[in-house]
């Protein structure tokens, strides 16, 4: 089955500057990819890429197997909700929605309704004088509210308290499980961790990392933490040890991160009196900060 959205060797420069570098990936049809990097990373600039709203430098895109630049009802099958939002302040709420209907040409109304009650959005409201939460729930009551086939969010949570995020993220799965695809650029990793089928990690202009989230978690160094029952040993016991990526000792505690399997540090441990011990299993955030961390050496 042809994905829904296809880049091969995607590269965009401004001048010397490279922001995006052979960037592949793809979208397959009724799932959700997670869009995950630092910012500044070149998420924006490949999702404008991807909407037709810039043109790559090198390499290709494809959305619904055609270019977005040229194919106008490609476009027309796709809702986005930018994450830098810029609206008509001379509207209200309701005008706005009515103005992109008119753009759109084909719009769910009952669902429009819906979403503009689940979101609690106010449609007698200038737009003027909304906050940055109440402009965002309006974006996506915008991109949802012609059930395109393919969502592309950017920080689509931006904003919003925690109940409105809360049923966005259940609207999300419900059009999701109905098929919809959906690009996800979110700093929640939360939110991805929920909604990915697969996740890309993009650092720098180049994808570092990508698969699903548990493939992610594999290999990231896992975090220990043992209190003792007297005095810690100290610090040169345990990075003296293969696995040890990072040791902390404070009087009583130490911290470890480790990497590999944990016998030699498990056998060390069941010398000493211990007071408690514990070890919780990687999560995406834990192993996005692991590629951000290594970015960060490598600039040193």
């Amino acid at each position: 089955m042809q994905p829904v959205i296809e880049c091969a060797q995607l590269t965009k420069r401004f001048g010397a500057f490279t922001a995006v570098r052979d960037v592949d990936f793809s979208v397959e049809p009724g799932t959700v990819l997670g869009f995950l990097g630092p910012n500044g990373a070149g998420k924006s600039t490949t999702i404008r890429m991807i909407l037709g709203l810039s043109t790559p430098t090198d390499g290709s895109v494809r959305v619904f197997g055609s270019d977005p630049r040229r194919d106008r009802a490609a476009r027309a099958r796709v809702g986005y909700s930018p994450g830098e939002l810029r609206l008509d302040d001379r509207l209200t709420v309701k005008t706005t929605l009515q103005s992109w209907e008119r753009l759109r040409g084909s719009v769910d109304a009952k669902f429009r309704d819906e979403l503009v009650e689940r979101f609690d959005v106010k449609t007698d409201k200038a737009v003027r004088g909304l906050s940055t939460g109440n402009r965002r729930k309006l974006a996506l009551v915008g991109a949802l509210m012609s059930r395109p086939e393919l969502l592309v969010l950017d920080e689509p949570t931006n904003g919003l308290d925690p109940l409105v995020q809360n049923e966005f993220m259940t609207v999300l799965s419900e059009v999701a499980e109905q098929g919809t695809s959906v690009l996800l650029s979110s700093h929640i990793m939360s939110e991805v961790e929920r909604m990915a089928d697969s996740i890309v990690v993009i650092r720098a202009g180049e994808i570092v990392a990508q698969g699903a989230a548990d493939e992610l978690r594999q290999g990231v160094a896992q975090e220990f933490r043992a209190v003792f029952a007297d005095a810690a040993p100290t610090r040169e016991r345990f990075s003296a040890l293969e696995g040890a990526a990072e040791v902390s000792v404070d009087e009583r505690e130490v911290r470890i991160r480790w990497n590999g399997p944990p016998r030699t540090l498990l056998d060390l441990l069941a010398q000493y009196e211990l007071e408690s011990l514990t070890a919780p299993e990687p999560d995406l955030e834990t192993a996005f900060l692991s590629y951000y961390r290594s970015d960060k050496k490598e600039k040193k």
